[in-house]
């Protein structure tokens, strides 16, 4: 198959889909991972699509909240490496926040397979997240779901899920957020999405943010937090060195997590 086939299969893919990863093509079109990255590579110089780690994206999805089974499929490795770090940020009786997206749904999930989870209670706005919750065999985590309007990441927003939240209180907060801009902060496409998190943010005695380092890179339109306003972030250890540099700075502290390298080798 020559190269303008395959990048013609790869835009195909991403119309239907909205991302694509390159383990996942090299099988399909039975070439090599390293004849992929040349492919999408070249797609991404004509600004048909975006590079992420481990795959592509649409351009269409950079200004708007792709959908959370799009999101998913995503960076998976990145997100279980900072999802297992997180967990060290609960301890058994916590009251909690979880936010929406896939990487803090991947936190959940880690979360409630660890012995941290014994007897917490979680406040969240994901509907995937309290479905985790609800799917327990134990019944010794306490779910409260914000209700709202929800958006195309499964998560409740809006006025309602707002007035909620600032009736409670909770230990922790952990957001994820779809794009980091040095100095501003942290944004979410979703300006709704990002209201709400600020709530969630406000009834917080601690605030962590949960990313892997592709966002450095990405775009977005609404701020909900500065750096000031955050203790901690944690990333993956591919976040490049003047970003971490910067970051540090800006900060109170940054936690990079260490991917396997069985994940490295894949990307």
């Amino acid at each position: 198959m020559i190269s303008s086939q395959r990048q013609h299969l790869i835009l195909s893919r991403l119309r239907t889909r909205g991302a694509v990863r390159i383990t996942a093509l090299s099988k399909e079109l039975e070439v090599s991972a390293m004849t992929i990255r040349r492919d999408i590579a070249e797609l991404a110089d004509k600004g048909l699509l975006k590079r992420v780690h481990g795959g592509a994206v649409s351009t269409s999805t950079l200004l708007s909240e792709p959908l959370f089974s799009v999101k998913s499929q995503m960076d998976i490795g990145l997100k279980d490496s900072i999802a297992r770090e997180a967990v060290k940020y609960v301890a058994p009786g916590d009251v909690i926040a979880i936010g929406g997206g896939t990487t803090a749904y991947v936190f959940a999930q880690h979360l409630l397979e660890s012995q941290h989870s014994a007897g917490i209670t979680i406040l969240t706005n994901s509907i995937p997240v309290a479905e985790l919750v609800q799917a327990l065999e134990s019944k010794d985590v306490e779910v409260i779901v914000t209700g709202g309007v929800i958006t195309r990441s499964n998560s409740l927003v809006g006025p309602i899920a707002d007035k909620v939240i600032e009736s409670l209180r909770v230990n922790t907060v952990f957001l994820g957020t779809h794009s980091v801009s040095i100095p501003r902060g942290f944004l979410m496409p979703n300006s709704l999405e990002a209201a709400t998190d600020m709530a969630m943010m406000d009834i917080a005695d601690r605030t962590v943010i949960l990313t892997d380092h592709t966002k450095w890179s990405s775009t977005s339109l609404s701020l909900f937090a500065r750096f000031e306003q955050v203790d901690t972030v944690i990333t993956d250890d591919g976040l490049d060195p003047d970003s971490t540099a910067r970051t540090r700075d800006l900060v109170q502290q940054l936690v990079l997590a260490h991917r396997n390298n069985q994940m490295q080798e894949g990307e």
